[in-house]
């Protein structure tokens, strides 16, 4: 094994030695970039979602369960709505990153008037509609024309729950009755939860009640079947979605709550915030990606009033796109990650730019690797010459010692036996011995002129 390693044609030794520096100056510049650009998500971040049971609420379960296969933790956290998630995202001081929050959820009555202080924020797309489900009594209808409501400025002086204090509804019904020139003062407004709102809606201690909540909720299929209680028809729903871009305007179809029962008898108009994922700006891109993806896989399922694939969307949001999000939107999940495990594929994605730079840079000094490795191994030879002109200088001089001199090559001669070179250079090897072994003639035949002498 040794005489292949001697007789090879490259020097490994050398050719480690000599590419060394390079090899070290790239890792640096690897760790400094690497540093730098921090490719590596966080292990682990916390997303606010809305009060347990809630659509938010089971909606954060899933998220959680799709980013741990890439071995990041969602630490979920249980709120009162989306008014209080988008208080915990502005607020610097907790540590609530994600969040869904519903469109019009600030208690601001007009955009203009909306605080923005705190953290800035960005969207991640709109995830799923929210309709506003407006339900009444009969019998508190009796004294409107046709016996029903129609129109939100007909609540004057009824006893309407608006929605939990801390949850985006009250913000939304304070907008929605100022669009229509409602005072709140002009309602007996009550903010019960509502499982308490319903309860006292059936017992006659409320007129209506509202909420926002995704059209299979358990509550809204049972008052749609509910005897003496109606829901209001938003026959204005279009005006609604261009007075106010937050919401849209959809319908809820016939028969879709109850086929055989035909529960409702028609196409019902309706208004629909919609519930986007917020997070705070400067998060991770390969963490705000990952939640993009995971929205991507959770909502695009069909539902009573969307169809396959309208969720979710960069639009009807009122916060800026999020440029890893504008991204999944535009090109879907990015290419390396359909093929390589995460970490790598983000590692990879993260860090070509610097990794091209770093070839740019190494290419040209990567020239001096061939020169600088002939030399190495070239010195091996040329160090002895230095020590054969010594002697030969020595033969001319006045009382050279020629035994001690025919000393000196044998000892530079069985040194230069030891000397290992590639097959490439051993031209320049010999030539060393053959002019020792010249050295070595003149020496004997000055010797011998001497004795002559």
């Amino acid at each position: 094994m040794s005489r292949v390693v001697r007789d090879s044609l490259l020097s490994l030794r050398e050719l480690l030695l000599t590419a060394l520096p390079f090899v070290a100056l790239t890792l640096a510049l690897l760790v400094v970039a690497y540093l730098v650009l921090d490719p590596a998500p966080p292990k682990r971040t916390v997303l606010a979602t809305g009060p347990e049971q809630s659509a938010a609420a089971e909606f954060g379960k899933r998220y959680a369960s799709e980013l741990q296969r890439h071995g990041i933790e969602v630490v979920l956290r249980t709120t009162r709505g989306s008014l209080e998630n988008l208080q915990l995202l502005r607020d610097r001081t907790r540590q609530v990153e994600f969040a869904f929050v519903q469109g019009g959820a600030s208690e601001a009555v007009r955009a203009a008037d909306e605080d923005r202080a705190g953290a800035p924020l960005v969207s991640l797309g709109s995830l799923f509609y929210e309709p506003v489900w407006l339900f009444y009594r009969e019998a508190a209808a009796k004294k409107l024309p046709r016996a029903a409501l129609a129109e939100l400025a007909q609540l004057r002086g009824w006893r309407v729950n608006v929605g939990t204090k801390g949850s985006g509804m009250p913000g939304l019904m304070g907008k929605l009755l100022a669009v229509n020139g409602v005072e709140p003062d002009e309602l007996k407004r009550n903010f019960l939860d509502v499982t308490p709102a319903v309860v006292a809606l059936l017992g006659n201690e409320l007129d209506a009640l509202a909420f926002a909540s995704a059209p299979e909720s358990p509550m809204a299929q049972m008052l749609l079947q509910t005897p003496g209680v109606k829901l209001l028809e938003f026959g204005q729903a279009q005006a609604y979605s261009r007075r106010l871009p937050f919401l849209s305007a959809v319908t809820l179809p016939r028969g879709v709550a109850d086929l055989a029962r035909d529960v409702p008898t028609h196409d019902v108009p309706l208004i629909a915030p919609t519930t986007s994922l917020l997070a705070r700006e400067g998060m991770h891109p390969a963490l705000v990606q990952l939640f993009a993806q995971a929205a991507g896989k959770i909502h695009g399922e069909a539902g009573w009033i969307s169809g396959a694939g309208r969720f979710p969307t960069p639009q009807s949001t009122e916060f800026p796109l999020a440029r890893e999000a504008d991204r999944y939107y535009r090109s879907g999940p990015p290419l390396l990650q359909r093929y390589l495990p995460f970490w790598l594929a983000n590692l990879v994605d993260r860090m070509w730019v610097v990794l091209f730079s770093i070839i740019a840079v190494l290419i040209p000094l990567s020239r001096i690797v061939p020169p600088l490795y002939r030399f190495r191994v070239r010195s091996r030879v040329f160090r002895w010459y230095r020590h054969l002109r010594q002697i030969e200088e020595r033969i001319d001089s006045d009382g050279a010692d020629a035994a001690a001199l025919l000393a000196e090559l044998d000892r530079l001669e069985a040194k230069t036996g030891e000397i290992t070179v590639p097959l490439s250079y051993t031209d320049e090897l010999y030539a060393l011995r053959g002019n020792i072994a010249m050295v070595r003639a003149r020496l004997l035949q000055a010797r011998a002129s001497s004795a002559a002498a």
